[in-house]
């Protein structure tokens, strides 16, 4: 078992910043990879970016490159998310969520576990 606790989250303007952090507790040798996930009110669960846990593969969604970069730190268990020129539309609930194989990183059924989330609200 593997636990996720997501923080970071809050208000903030327009094109200002944000970082997220998802603390991961329990059976973290057997992580393959991290991915963020929003999901705005009335919307599906979307992708935003992913880390492989040796830090040396990543990928975002088309909407958040260039602004948003995803690392981590392995000696504190913990993936970020570093959210720069933020905008109203990526106000949503924040989730982490973590792997243990390889495949489409994208997809969020392919993630074994998740953490309660993080609201992310952008005023305009």
């Amino acid at each position: 078992q593997v636990q996720l606790v997501e923080s970071g989250g809050g208000l903030v303007q327009a094109e200002g910043s944000l970082r997220l952090s998802c603390a991961a507790a329990g059976r973290t040798f057997s992580i393959y990879a991290m991915g963020w996930f929003r999901q705005a009110p009335g919307k599906e669960r979307e992708f935003v970016a992913h880390i492989n846990w040796s830090g040396l593969s990543t990928s975002y969604a088309d909407s958040v490159k260039g602004r948003f970069t995803i690392s981590n730190d392995n000696a504190k268990n913990t993936a970020y998310l570093q959210m720069n020129s933020l905008k109203p539309e990526d106000t949503a609930v924040y989730y982490c969520a973590a792997r243990m194989r390889g495949g489409r990183m994208w997809m969020k059924a392919e993630y074994e576990y998740w953490g309660q989330g993080t609201q992310v609200t952008v005023s305009s």
